[in-house]
């Protein structure tokens, strides 16, 4: 099916704004709320209460979170969630300027800022198809834009300003956050106002999150899109537990060098994003999607047997470049596919099940660099991703995927239907015969 390349709407413009200025206030908190409990305690486990906390909400709240999302107008939430977070980091700043800062304190602030991370990424995701039109092209340029500037905000430049920010007092990094979600939800007032989903009456809450969830499991396209980043986050998290010691030990490398190595790997994160939509019409997307999960695969075999800084460098950069690449590719699908009232839920449900498998990630790597070598963590990453990739390519194939996209045509381009999954898979079946 093909899609013709039509300008972005200028309300993409505001919205890609309001995220980039948004992803660089996280990028400095992300450097400062460490750096701030580092001030407070040298305790391992208070620090890592600290981190824990910002991952609970989509642990805790994801799949109910985005059943709320399909219930509110998606851009109010996002201006309220943005607006909240503001407010919310100026008790914190507060509290430093009294010097009254504490672990509890910084550890309630990461997880309230989660929350609200939650409610705003999941109604931003929602949001954009209705924006586009639901034109798969354009939702791929779209997505790609986004996760570009988003890398560069907030994996290039927030860290290090987070850091310098710091070093002119322990408010300053906090109170710049806060203009960053205030500048946000100014920005997205502006944008159009976007159809409300349609009320499911007399439904609960529990019960549509469940709808949502179910949803995505009983369609097999859906569930391959799901299954890669959260075994993919299983893999990556082992890695990440222990490159810093394997960069250290293996590769020779100091603080800095590490630094490089990071900084090559959101490099290639920003070729891939770059590169996605020409891989896409290319390959197709299905198989550009296999295509970049051999690749992320690969590249980490090359790190674990990397003969120098180099070697490795290179090969985070090829990771990622194919995770740059799947994460404009996989939502833009998803968002071209599902329906507007199911949305929510269903990238709440894909992301939840991500976040759920990087704690086991993390402690996999551990354990196996513990056991056995710093190198094991990486094979068995490795080793995971390349059979993730074969058990889910025919799930995501391109027949599979031009099925769905024609199921989505065949409603006049919104695919709110009963059933959607099941004509999906008969329209994949007699594409098959035919």
């Amino acid at each position: 099916m093909t899609s013709d390349l039509r300008k972005l709407p200028p309300g993409f413009g505001r919205l890609w704004t309001a995220q980039t200025v948004s992803s660089l206030g996280d990028g400095v908190t992300h450097a400062a709320l460490p750096l701030l409990a580092l001030t407070l305690t040298r305790n391992p486990m208070a620090l890592a209460v600290v981190t824990a906390a910002g991952t609970l909400p989509w642990l805790l709240f994801g799949v109910l979170g985005g059943a709320l999302v399909d219930r509110w107008d998606r851009r109010r939430t996002m201006w309220v969630a943005d607006t909240a977070r503001a407010v919310l980091l100026a008790i914190p700043a507060a509290a430093a300027a009294l010097d009254m800062l504490s672990i509890p304190l910084l550890a309630a602030l990461a997880f309230l800022l989660a929350l609200g991370g939650l409610f705003f990424d999941t109604a931003a995701t929602a949001y954009l198809p209705d924006l586009l039109g639901r034109d798969p092209a354009r939702l791929e340029r779209a997505n790609a834009r986004l996760r570009g500037t988003q890398t560069a905000a907030s994996g290039f430049a927030g860290p290090p300003a987070g850091s310098a920010l710091l070093t002119l007092g322990r408010t300053v990094p906090l109170l710049a956050d806060a203009v960053s979600f205030a500048l946000s939800a100014l920005l997205v007032r502006t944008l159009p106002a976007a159809p409300h989903p349609v009320p499911q009456a007399r439904e609960s809450l529990l019960r549509q999150a469940r709808a949502g969830a179910s949803y995505v499991f009983q369609d097999r396209l859906l569930l391959g899109l799901a299954l890669r980043p959260a075994v993919g986050n299983i893999a990556f998290l082992a890695v990440e537990t222990v490159l810093a010691l394997f960069a250290h030990d293996r590769l020779g490398t100091g603080p800095f060098g590490f630094g490089l190595l990071l900084t090559a790997e959101a490099t290639g994160g920003l070729l891939g994003a770059g590169i996605a939509s020409v891989l896409g019409r290319r390959l197709g997307t299905g198989a550009a999607l296999t295509a970049t999960a051999t690749v992320e695969g690969l590249a980490i075999l090359g790190l674990a047997t990397a003969p120098n800084p180099y070697v490795a460098g290179l090969a985070l950069a090829v990771c990622g470049a194919g995770m740059g690449a799947t994460m404009v590719l996989a939502p833009s699908l998803r968002q071209a596919i599902v329906p507007a009232q199911l949305m929510g839920r269903v990238a709440a449900t894909s992301r939840m099940l991500a976040m759920c498998a990087a704690p086991i990630g993390a402690f996999l790597g551990g354990w196996l660099a513990t056991t056995y070598d710093i190198r094991t963590p990486l094979y068995t990453a490795a080793g995971l991703l390349l059979a993730m990739t074969a058990v889910t390519a025919t799930m995501t194939s391109n027949r599979r995927v031009e099925a769905a996209l024609r199921g989505v045509a065949a409603t006049g381009g919104d695919p709110v239907r009963e059933g959607a999954p099941e004509l999906c898979d008969a329209l994949a079946d007699g594409a098959t015969k035919a």
